[in-house]
């Protein structure tokens, strides 16, 4: 399978830009996807650099698997990037040059219908990036209570019609269990306005999936681990899909935490260990051409200090 067609790499040249990679650097993505970035970053080593490459789903491993097989300089690892510290110490890894996370679903998730990441196909209503992982969207859908589904959709999905959804689906699964993504999206629909339809099923479908999966409560550890790991001077490039994201890892480059709350060292300076570097970069029309899911990425960049 080609790699342009299991997932083309968003923004791919100013992010290779950013890491302002070394030949003989030690580089870590922790999503793999398609391997797009990854086989970039390979481009730009030596003999004497190495790539460790990040992903949680069997799919993006097997990929790219037979090429890193050939390859001295990159190592796969098959698991969530919270756990970044815990592998970098098993490889003996003390401090890395740099990092890059494409966060969010690549596009081989939602093309791979029975994975259950879309409202426009009907399948069981999964959204796991790691399918060995033991609770789905409809283990969330069926068990949660109102005000629980309420808080995902309010703060994962910023939908205003958050406890209405939260209400219609408790209501609905008190009949019948709701499994797959169109008996979700139908009992949905009803709540929300018609010229928002896709966009808010969007939202409240993006809601669900960051719960399945935690994503940001993985995306705050792994910053963590990112900001001890990186050398001074290494660079930590993160592309970002929604708001949720981009303002957890603005926050954290200006701040060292997600909540954003400045510390200041005894001459009034930032205690952050991180330094932004220019402003967020954001797609061109070319690039938007060439791949609709850049149409609301934004790439920031920040230095170890």
């Amino acid at each position: 399978m080609q790699t342009s067609f299991y997932h083309i790499p968003v923004l791919l040249q100013p992010s290779m830009e950013a890491l302002n990679i070394r030949r003989d650097g030690i580089y870590v993505d922790v999503t793999l996807g398609g391997g797009g970035h990854s086989r970039e970053i390979l481009s730009h080593l030596g003999k004497e650099g190495h790539l460790f490459s990040f992903d949680q789903d069997a799919d993006a491993i097997r990929e790219c698997s037979k090429d890193a097989e050939k390859r001295e300089q990159w190592t796969l690892i098959r698991s969530n990037f919270r756990y970044l510290k815990n592998w970098m110490r098993y490889y003996g890894v003390e401090s890395i040059d740099g990092l890059l996370a494409d966060l969010g679903v690549s596009s081989h998730h939602f093309d791979e219908a029975e994975r259950g990441f879309s409202f426009r196909t009907d399948a069981p209503l999964d959204m796991r990036m790691n399918q060995q992982g033991s609770r789905s969207a409809a283990d969330i859908v069926n068990t949660y209570s109102a005000e629980q589904l309420a808080t995902i959709f309010r703060l994962y999905g910023e939908l205003r019609q958050a406890g209405k959804l939260a209400t219609a689906i408790v209501k609905a699964r008190a009949s019948q269990p709701i499994q797959t993504t169109l008996q979700l999206a139908d009992l949905m629909t009803p709540y929300i306005g018609r010229d928002r339809e896709k966009k808010d099923l969007a939202k409240a479908f993006q809601a669900l999936r960051i719960e399945v999966n935690g994503e940001m409560e993985a995306l705050s550890t792994m910053l963590t681990a990112a900001t001890e790991l990186l050398r001074p001077g290494g660079r930590l490039v993160i592309i970002a899909y929604h708001s949720l994201e981009d303002r957890i890892v603005k926050n954290f480059v200006r701040a060292g935490n997600i909540e954003g709350h400045l510390e200041q060292d005894i001459f009034g300076r930032s205690a952050s260990p991180l330094r932004a570097i220019g402003k967020p970069l954001v797609s061109d029309e070319k690039e938007v051409l060439s791949n609709p899911r850049s149409r609301s990425a934004r790439l920031r960049i920040a230095e170890k200090v």
